[in-house]
């Protein structure tokens, strides 16, 4: 078994949540998902959140119908109306470079971030979904040259964002002549910029996120991928002179019981949208299986994980709230500073997950950091 990671671990980890702003919830299946696309039902379910200790909130985007996602509310102005609706909840806006100027959307994003009081934040999605490129007459770039394409993005969003000097970008796919952006974001030395994500679990992705990313975003991942994983993308960052932190997506399952919590994981899979699921593991063979080297993301996903399309339940998040806190946990002491959670009825099991799992999750870390301060060194 790889070993765990001991450089910087988080004193706390976060927790954020996907907002389903597109329609058929977080599985691919006909079981039943009391959850809804709408926005009145994501402003109370935003709201029930920030008041349940989590500090992200994170909008799909989808350009078209597509494996059960019929209908789609566009990410950005999405995630504005629930910064307007609450407090203190930082929402990431899921971004396609190549349907996106970067420098519209640093102007978007500045804007955002003032209306928010500073809460704003981009996911850079490098795409994977063909059709809604080609159906919107936009080139399908091979999958490195996405995340080439990533790269440059990041870039001049971040340069226009912290740059006080007109800003000029020759890339092979962006050019900015001379341009300044003011106002500028609500920029701090704690957030120097609206936090930048990049997602994704290739070796070009993982390259982008050290580089280039402020946080890193992984499909889900047992114990020793989201090791093997984190080493390689902090690696990356060590050598750009820089840090970032790692994000780990997970579907959770938390029941009073470890049987009834495996018994909803069965049904899930069991009454799997089969036309559906295999529509989607046919359409990300554009992603991880397209690489030079067959590592990406659903390089390796069968039926089951392809269910929950980011791999969540790969991260078996499964179980009694005891249960799941200790793997939580065991995978802050990895190095894991986020879980992205995933839930099958979202504001009823984002305040149970509030008041049964998080709290656990604290005592946990307090015990640790309590045996650490304890802890006496032996001198030779």
């Amino acid at each position: 078994m790889a070993a765990m990671t001991t450089e910087r671990i988080a004193e706390h980890v976060k927790f954020a949540y996907w907002v389903p702003n597109v329609s058929g919830g977080l599985v691919t299946s006909d079981i039943e998902q009391r959850t809804d696309w709408n926005y009145e039902y994501n402003k109370k379910l935003a709201q029930t959140a920030e008041n349940n200790g989590f500090e992200y909130a994170l909008t799909q985007v989808r350009y078209e119908a597509s494996y059960g996602a019929e209908f789609q509310h566009e990410s950005t102005s999405f995630s504005l109306a629930l910064l307007l609706a609450t407090q203190k909840l930082k929402v990431i806006a899921a971004v396609h470079p190549g349907l996106w100027q970067p420098a519209v959307l640093a102007k978007l994003g500045a804007t955002a971030d003032h209306l928010s009081g500073g809460r704003f934040a981009v996911n850079v999605v490098s795409g994977w979904f063909k059709d809604e490129f080609t159906h919107l007459g936009e080139p399908w770039l091979e999958h490195d040259e996405r995340y080439r394409r990533s790269a440059e993005f990041l870039q001049v969003l971040r340069e226009l964002w912290t740059s006080d000097d007109p800003v000029d970008f020759r890339g092979d796919f962006y050019r900015i002549h001379d341009f300044t952006l003011k106002p500028k974001p609500l920029n701090t030395a704690d957030r120097p910029n609206p936090e930048l994500f990049q997602g994704g679990n290739s070796t070009a992705a993982r390259r982008n996120g050290g580089r280039h990313a402020d946080w890193y975003f992984s499909n889900g991942k047992d114990f020793d991928g989201v090791t093997e994983q984190l080493v390689d993308v902090r690696d990356h960052a060590r050598q750009a002179s820089r840090e970032v932190s790692f994000g780990l997506n997970g579907f959770i399952i938390a029941r009073d019981t470890e049987k009834e919590a495996k018994e909803v994981l069965r049904e899930i899979v069991a009454k799997a949208n089969r036309p559906a699921v295999e529509g989607f593991g046919a359409a990300v063979q554009q992603a991880g299986n397209s690489t030079a080297d067959k590592q990406g993301m659903w390089a390796d996903s069968d039926f089951e994980d392809l269910v929950q399309y980011n791999d969540g339940f790969r991260t078996k998040l499964i179980g009694t709230p005891e249960q799941i806190a200790e793997r939580i946990a065991a995978y802050r002491k990895r190095g894991v500073d986020l879980i992205l959670g995933g839930f099958l009825h979202f504001r009823e099991e984002i305040e149970y997950f509030g008041a049964k799992v998080l709290p656990l999750v604290r005592e946990i870390e307090q015990a640790d950091r309590s045996a650490a301060d304890a802890a006496v060194p032996i001198s030779a």
